[in-house]
């Protein structure tokens, strides 16, 4: 599978010169039809908490009219309403060559650092979508910082992990060092795409990349716009998952909720629940 990873800085609350800039990119980039192109979290207006002009408009159908006309899938980080409050979620979605939109994933953490939580409900499930023969699990930034989730994903069939972001300039080796750890620990490419530039409140890092199941950066970026792209090989996947099969030794029950409530304390040599836990 080819990837092309966009990197760039979206333009503030203007749609449709965003778009102008996705398509400009990818144009140049001239990506091979069944190609993967992937754009940052809410790709065409930044990372908002203005949900009209994050929701205004139709990003989802730009994207398929996109996706159609390069002949590629393409995924597209956007915000949309729900109904559960506060009514917005922000959102990714994988479009494919034929137009059809895949499951959308809604981020299921928004960032508790910031105000995100007042105006983006959380999600509450992982989603799996198919490129090519591949298995792939859409997430969103903070996501990056829960593995259990990217660890589920890959329980449920995930191969590669497409993680879009505004990540801000000031955690960007975080950005880098766990998005590394992921590809390792899941035996999993990643596909890493951040935003670069400035809002009026943030200033984001770059660093997109696109990383081997052995944990290999194949392409990075640095804080300019670029493209980044590379082949995600299934087989060489394949066999080194079953030549190191570290996914084999998975303890499933260590996620079992029970066992999280309990743990031991080496204090007094005795298992205590979380619930008797001084806070």
């Amino acid at each position: 599978m080819h990837v092309l990873a966009l990197q760039y800085p979206p333009v503030w609350h203007d749609k449709p010169g965003s778009h102008a800039v996705i398509e400009a990119m990818v144009e140049a980039a001239q990506p091979p039809a069944g190609s993967l192109v992937v754009l940052p979290e809410m790709s065409d207006c930044g990372w908002t908490m203005d949900t009209d002009a994050a929701t205004r408009g139709d990003s989802l159908g730009w994207a398929a009219d996109c996706a159609v006309r390069w002949r590629a899938s393409v995924q597209i980080g956007f915000a949309r309403s729900v109904d559960r409050p506060p009514g917005h979620a922000n959102a990714t979605a994988i479009v494919h060559p034929d137009g059809r939109i895949g499951p959308i994933y809604e981020k299921m953490h928004p960032f508790g650092f910031t105000d995100e939580p007042r105006f983006y409900a959380a999600g509450d499930e992982i989603v799996l979508d198919r490129v090519g023969d591949f298995g792939v699990a859409p997430s969103i930034c903070y996501d990056l910082r829960f593995p259990e989730l990217h660890r589920l994903a890959t329980a449920g069939g995930a191969e590669v992990l497409s993680i879009i972001a505004n990540w801000p300039t000031a955690r960007i080796e975080h950005w880098r060092a766990l998005l590394i750890a992921r590809a390792i620990e899941n035996q999993a490419f990643v596909i890493a795409v951040n935003r670069v530039g400035s809002d009026p409140d943030h200033d984001y890092g770059g660093r997109s990349m696109l990383i081997s199941p052995l944990g290999e950066v194949l392409a990075e970026g640095g804080d300019e716009p670029t493209t980044l792209q590379a082949e995600f090989d299934r087989s060489t996947l394949l066999k080194y998952r079953a030549s190191f099969p570290a996914l084999a030794d998975r303890r499933s029950d260590m996620l079992d909720g029970e066992r999280i409530a309990r743990f031991s304390n080496p204090a007094t040599n005795v298992c205590v629940s979380r619930r008797d836990s001084p806070s």
